[in-house]
């Protein structure tokens, strides 16, 4: 089953590092997240992949056509500023002879298991599934009682709420959903759950997307420490 990555993006939170790489390229633990997000599927034997590509594209496609291992890649060019919903859209063609395939973003590394997701996705029969995970806050949290002492602090606790995690399955129907330049997560996803053709798979393990300098420091301390996302 084919993967499709959006790494199209600007990095425009993590400074100067996303301003002349390209945020898939920048590494954690020496590789590339990029690296990461495939040695993950391929590692549940999903070993071609659709990267939808667009600014600094060429910078992705000349590090793995330079570092290959066993996996078949497209290098599709989607567009400079193209809006999430566009970018999958755009690869349409490469996907004809599929009737399901995954979707990730470039920035989110998880230990989510990809079987059972799949196998979730065939068990409801809709047609999308997304992963949902409970983020951790970026801020510490404080209780307070009635009379507003502070009774108690947490240091960035993770919260009960759930989230988009970004690993989905998508039926080919999906592109009757899709724009142009749509947001996915806006009017398609939104539609989608209108017509209660959306699901989410509850993934309480390992998340975490690499948004700012701050996150990408994180992951660097984890992968020394405990790359729970090193499923390979």
């Amino acid at each position: 089953m084919k993967t499709v990555i959006l790494c199209g993006g600007r990095g425009t939170r993590l400074g100067e590092h996303g301003a002349t790489v390209p945020k898939a390229l920048i590494n954690i633990g020496g590789k590339p997240i990029i690296w990461h997000l495939l040695k993950i599927y391929s590692s549940f034997g999903h070993r071609d992949f659709i990267l939808c590509l667009g600014f600094l594209g060429n910078k992705i496609k000349h590090y793995l056509s330079a570092n290959k291992e066993d996996w078949n890649i497209i290098f599709a060019e989607t567009g400079l500023d193209t809006n999430t919903g566009g970018r999958i859209k755009k690869v349409e063609k490469y996907l004809e002879n599929d009737e399901e395939f995954f979707v990730t973003y470039g920035d989110g590394l998880s230990n989510v298991n990809l079987a059972d997701l799949q196998n979730f996705h065939h068990q409801h029969g809709k047609i999308a599934t997304l992963s949902a995970v409970h983020p951790f806050s970026n801020f510490g949290i404080i209780k307070l009682n009635e009379e507003n002492f502070v009774t108690e602090f947490q240091e960035k606790p993770r919260l009960k709420e759930w989230i988009n995690g970004g690993y989905f399955v998508f039926n080919r129907q999906i592109f009757n959903y899709l724009e142009e330049d749509c947001v996915l997560e806006k009017e398609p996803l939104e539609t989608l759950a209108k017509n209660q053709e959306l699901v989410a798979f509850e993934h309480t393990g390992f998340w975490k997307c690499m948004d700012t300098f701050k996150d990408n420091l994180e992951f660097n301390q984890l992968w020394e420490t405990n790359p729970l996302w090193k499923v390979w």
